[in-house]
């Protein structure tokens, strides 16, 4: 049985509602890690899956916490000492990815606050006219400029890496974004 094809309902596997006894059955060995796992997601998907909800408040991530815990049990059922223990290593392993989602989150958010405030209708509408008028202008460079201008300014390489891609000197890198830039600037100029 693969972990995967199981039935789920509103709250995880459907197969967690089958299996009442929490040990694993007799015909189960540690040769049989397929048997072995899928009887143990039976048995405690459904409680583990609620514990990774309570912990994270979304669903999904409590599902995909439990999921990771029991293929990182079969990958690693070899390992195990004695099948006993599988239950406490997938309980802990569900905790360590809940607090692994709930680290990567806090990361997030940090990130979120740290941003700048959003531009007003009238910035962007600005910016936009004016990026506009900016990709025209370099539209009508020569293609080495341009090439150029593009490889110094979106990629930020530095002139030996843009004379390498180029197949150029870095003397003739310069002198080409010399041109380049005093070539945008004129035809910026005319523009308004």
């Amino acid at each position: 049985m693969r972990l995967k094809d199981m039935e789920s309902d509103e709250f995880g596997p459907v197969g967690a509602l089958r299996s009442p006894d929490p040990a694993l059955p007799r015909w189960v060995t540690s040769d049989n890690a397929e048997a072995a796992v899928g009887a143990l997601y039976q048995a405690h998907a459904l409680p583990l899956i609620r514990l990774a909800y309570i912990t994270l408040g979304d669903r999904a991530s409590a599902e995909d916490v439990v999921q990771d815990a029991f293929c990182g049990l079969f990958k690693r059922w070899e390992h195990l000492a004695e099948s006993g223990k599988a239950l406490p290593y997938v309980r802990t392993s569900v905790l360590n990815g809940c607090r692994s989602v709930l680290r990567h989150r806090a990361v997030l958010r940090r990130r979120v606050t740290h941003q700048v405030d959003a531009e007003s209708a009238e910035a962007v509408m600005l910016s936009s006219e004016e990026r506009s008028q900016l990709m025209n202008a370099v539209q009508r460079l020569p293609t080495r400029q341009r090439e150029a201008l593009v490889l110094r300014f979106y990629l930020d390489l530095p002139d030996d890496e843009i004379a390498r891609v180029m197949g150029v000197r870095p003397s003739t890198v310069r002198s080409t974004m010399h041109r380049a830039l005093d070539g945008l600037g004129r035809i910026l100029k005319e523009a308004v």
